[in-house]
């Protein structure tokens, strides 16, 4: 076998059609484009959604919901969360840095720091924003939260 007599299995491939090759082709004239209008016509394209003149699905469907463009994300971290890096990481100092490097967040992501579980290490926390328990929680077991 080489490159000069390899070739496709044999029903894998199919010819062309030619359009447009004479009316014995049975493909001549309108070239199978049908009667005159738009789509007939070389450089015809249609508009995305378009349905054929009947009112497109985008449009016959009710607008719904509301985007506060104001709004700001906040992502969560749990108390718990907080007390398993502390004793997997002997980490006793959690700012962005320390979360971003254990992989909880993204470089440029707020974080509030959520009340779920119990904390028994004293820890030092920098964040944007906290539940009312998780500040109440980290201060109960000696450490200090502080708002960014």
């Amino acid at each position: 076998m080489e490159l000069h007599n390899l070739k496709p299995a044999s029903g894998a491939t199919k010819k062309d059609k030619r359009i447009g090759r004479g009316t014995g082709s049975g493909r001549g004239g309108t070239s199978t484009r049908g009667h005159k209008g738009a789509q007939s016509r070389s450089g015809y394209s249609q508009k995305r959604g378009f349905e054929g003149g009947q009112t497109p699905l985008q449009r016959r469907l009710p607008k719904s919901g509301f985007k506060n463009i104001n709004r700001i994300e906040y992502v969560g971290i749990n108390l718990d969360t907080l007390q398993k890096l502390a004793d997997s990481k002997k980490i006793t100092k959690f700012d962005l840095d320390a979360f971003y490097k254990n992989g909880l967040i993204q470089k440029k992501d707020r974080v509030k720091i959520l009340g779920r579980g119990e904390l028994t290490s004293a820890l030092e926390v920098t964040v944007h924003a906290y539940t009312a328990t998780a500040k109440e929680g980290i201060e109960k077991a000696g450490g200090k939260a502080e708002t960014i």
